[in-house]
Parts: structure tokens; sequence; C-alpha cells
């Protein structure tokens, strides 16, 4: 079902028999219409087991909403981005950036250890997503967490897109995400400057900035 931008920090998001949608327990501003909601336990089939999937490691309680109607999604006043995959390539984001998606999106934890050993360990530590990061599957929307709002940046290849891993939130699409240490930059501003320590993505897709290095 279709979501809609209602302003920067608020989205709503349909609900029809067999067309569920997850989010984030106390992201739920209103609804209209027959809607209901239940507590999404991890380890049951189903939706209960996207989400088991999705939060084991990353502790987020979610809520699905099931029933026939429109329902209002926000979060402690944050910038919402709402993001549509088209199944060419999974989103990369951290869980606690996620306020609500599809059901039908397939979800997986991805223990940044496997995506490049100690180089993704410490990717993870300088993004503030630590050891694990969720990867959204499949075609449907997704509301995304940030402070400020965000920019879209395409990943091309041959060009890398090179941002600061404390404004860095989510990527989309064929996408390698890196860490890179600017030493010339490093020198200009400091040793202990955290902008010398850079996230440097390739491949092809896009990359999501926020307006801020404050994390949620």
């Amino acid at each position: 079902m279709p979501f809609s931008q209602v302003n920067p920090k608020v989205v709503a998001a349909g609900v029809a028999p067999g067309a569920e949608v997850l989010a984030r327990r106390g992201a739920m501003l209103a609804y209209t219409g027959d809607v209901g909601f239940a507590p999404v336990h991890t380890g049951q089939g189903g939706v209960g087991g996207m989400a088991g999937r999705m939060v084991r490691g990353e502790q987020v309680s979610l809520m699905v909403a099931k029933g026939s109607g429109t329902v209002y999604y926000g979060f402690r006043g944050m910038y919402v981005t709402l993001v549509e995959l088209d199944g060419s390539g999974p989103l990369s984001v951290e869980a606690d950036r996620l306020v609500a998606h599809d059901a039908a999106l397939q979800s997986t934890v991805v223990f940044l250890g496997q995506q490049g050993g100690i180089r993704g360990a410490v990717r993870g530590a300088v993004t503030g997503q630590g050891m694990f990061t969720t990867q959204l599957h499949g075609v449907g929307p997704v509301a995304v967490l940030s402070h400020g709002g965000t920019i879209a940046l395409p990943v091309q290849p041959g060009r890398p897109t090179t941002v600061d891993p404390q404004a860095y939130v989510a990527h989309v699409g064929q996408v390698n995400a890196d860490i890179a240490v600017n030493a010339s930059w490093r020198d200009a501003v400091g040793r202990g400057s955290g902008e010398a320590i850079q996230l440097k993505l390739t491949g092809s897709g896009t990359v999501y900035v926020q307006a801020s290095e404050q994390k949620v």
C-alpha cells in the first residue's frame, strides 16, 4: 500500500487486508478507518518472523497495523524520509532509524564484521551503527528517521561518493561502504578531528545523508 509524506516529520501509510504495515513501537500518531495494532514477537512465522530477523541484535520493538484505513506515523519530532525500494538492491539502515515499512519487505540483520572483517566492524563504530545493520529487500516503501532531513546522493560506478560517517543515514542499491582515512584532511584540521575518517561508497545506488552529525 502507498505511503505519502504529510509534512517533513509525518508520513501516512495505507493499510488493507493482506497489506500490513510494520512500525516501531511508539511511532503511531493517529489513524482513520478500522485498523488494529498488535506487538510483533520474535520467533513467530509470517510478519513476526520477518521482524524477529530484523531486530535480533538491534532490539527495536515493533507493532503491526492490520485492517483497513490510514495510519499516521512520526517519532519524537524527527524528520522522516520516504524511500521507495524497487527491488534493484537492498536498503541498509540501522533499525533505530526505521519508522515504518511495508510488511511484505523481507528483512535481515547483517553482522558488519561479515562485511569486510575488522574494517566492517570499525565502520559500524564510526557510523554509530554498532556491530549490526538491518537490510530490507523487495519492492515497497520505507520511512526512515533523520535529524534535520536528508539529501539523496547518487553512487555511480567509477565515481565513489564520500560522506561524513556521523551524517550517514542509509544507502540503497548495489553499494559497498567502507571506511577511509583522508590523511591530507587530517593534517589540515588536526589529528583529533573525526572528519579525517570518512565513509566511502562505491557501486550503483543512492546514499542518504542527514543535515546533522547527531545520531538517533
